[in-house]
């Protein structure tokens, strides 16, 4: 099986005639091939979603929904097949998975709402018999970025806003994931959506993302990924003016107070950092504890690890499937051999698991350091990988400011039953998301997805501040005085 690029409604192999293999991280299997495509793969998407937008921008925005309720509709009744495929694919357990692809169904069905609700605003003009309101406009192609983590959700998080409000799309997904780019494409044109509304281009960033971000009719960005390559994308986009969207990466925290209830504070601290074996950008990597419940919760936290079973995501008894390759299982395992040398205890884990079959993919074991201190490698970096630092302080005061003392600002959590404390710290915990007794994962799709310092620039996924970085504002004035007013000249 390949996966070739998808240009003006035409699967097409790419001009280099060059492929990688795309391989199961659960099993080693090579599932098919993917198009490493080049910069006149690019030129020739971009001049097809030029195009297309020309067209498709001058289709009412409520028949524009109607596609998306159509692509809603095939998501919903392709669900399972999506879903084995992502697991195949990227790894995940298959109930993530399916919960993944639901994302996605969700995504569909509240962008098409929104194409009715692309709202701009009336306001009283200042002079008389004039007329004054903004409206939304498109940008026109939209440069799309996507990761492996999430190849379904973050596309649909993009092209949905994207396609909804007039542009079209030239998407880049992750390499290791193209299959699941490849289904999604797939639904678009059954659906009914035009050819060349959007476009997929497989391949590497280095050549991939460099072309798009250089192509002067790409003209807004939105990339997921990494922070360090996420400021390569606003420094080469910022020199074009294009606009920029960037989501990256988070050092995310629980807090657990005294008070809390550690059974529940347990249950949001496995899910969140070991769920997607750690691999998410809102993974729970620290745990931020009061030193009264240290102690017991510790203990806790060790009997619920042990209970975990590591496998192919495939098998439905599976709690924790692989990492995505061996370059990320050797990533991990390198930031737990530097959290030994720092002098973090570590209390389970910090091994590669490679018993039986799990030899044959790429598998971490579930580890928990504690006695970590805040200014520890460990508790500064993102791993991606299931690694939990357990971090003791004495107050809520020392607790934020520890939270806040890293570069990323995405996500953060704390359990806690006194109302005062929760109040504070939505208050004063610095990231785009903050929960209250849950873990730091489970974002809903109509509120805005994103975070601070260096996890973004501003721009948010998800909710109707999506559709802030695909739309340009309008300003329209209409004078119907029959005589030229000259704004405040003729208003003073």
């Amino acid at each position: 099986m390949k996966c070739v690029n998808y240009i003006d409604g035409v699967w097409l192999p790419s001009e280099t005639e060059r492929f990688r293999d795309v391989i199961n991280p659960a099993t080693g299997e090579v599932l098919g091939q993917v198009a490493q495509s080049s910069e006149e793969d690019v030129n020739r998407a971009v001049a097809a979603a030029v195009k297309a937008q020309k067209e498709w921008c001058l289709v009412p925005a409520p028949k524009r929904a109607e596609t998306l309720f159509a692509i809603g509709a095939l998501l919903r009744e392709k669900k399972e097949e999506l879903a084995q495929t992502l697991t195949k694919e990227m790894g995940k357990v298959i109930s993530e998975a399916r919960g993944e692809v639901q994302e996605g169904i969700d995504m569909a069905f509240y962008m098409a709402g929104e194409g009715r609700r692309l709202f701009g605003e009336t306001t009283p003009a200042e002079l008389p018999n004039k007329f004054a309101m903004s409206v939304r406009a498109p940008l026109g192609v939209a440069g799309l970025i996507t990761p492996w983590n999430f190849p379904i959700a973050i596309a649909t998080w993009k092209i949905f806003p994207a396609i909804v409000a007039g542009n079209a799309v030239v998407w880049k997904p992750a390499t290791e994931t193209p299959f699941m780019a490849q289904k999604l494409v797939e639904i678009l044109s059954e659906a009914g959506l035009p050819a060349g509304v959007v476009n997929l281009v497989c391949g590497s960033g280095e050549v991939v993302g460099e072309a798009m971000l250089a192509h002067p009719d790409i003209d807004v960005i939105s990339f997921t990924g990494s922070t360090e390559v996420g400021r390569n994308v606003a420094a080469k986009g910022g020199q074009q003016l294009k606009r920029v969207s960037l989501e990256m990466g988070g050092k995310n925290a629980i807090i657990v107070m005294d008070d809390a209830d550690l059974e529940l504070a347990v249950d949001g601290i496995v899910w969140g950092g070991y769920g997607t074996s750690g691999q998410r950008c809102t993974a729970t990597s620290r745990v931020i504890v009061h030193r009264a419940v240290q102690e017991k919760l510790e203990s806790l936290l060790l009997e619920r690890i042990k209970t975990l079973t590591l496998g192919d995501g495939l098998d439905e008894t599976v709690d924790v499937g692989p990492v995505i390759n061996r370059s990320a299982l050797n990533k991990i395992h390198g930031y737990v051999k530097i959290g030994k040398e720092e002098g973090a205890r570590l209390l389970c884990g910090g091994e590669i698991a490679a018993d039986g079959k799990l030899a044959q993919g790429n598998f971490y074991q579930p580890t928990l350091f504690t006695d970590v201190a805040p200014t520890m490698r460990i508790a500064q970096e993102e791993i991606f990988g299931p690694v939990i630092s357990i971090i003791p302080v004495g107050s809520l005061e020392e607790a934020i400011e520890v939270n806040n003392g890293v570069i990323y600002g995405l996500s953060s959590a704390i359990f806690t039953r006194d109302v005062n404390q929760v109040f504070a710290a939505m208050r004063d915990l610095d990231t785009g998301i903050v929960y209250i007794n849950a873990g730091t994962t489970g974002a809903e799709i109509h509120l805005p997805f994103g975070g601070t310092k260096g996890t973004g620039n501003g721009h948010r996924d998800s909710g109707v501040a999506a559709l802030d970085v695909f739309t340009e504002w309008k300003s329209i004035y209409v004078d119907y005085s029959g005589t030229l007013q000259r704004a405040q000249i003729d208003n003073n």
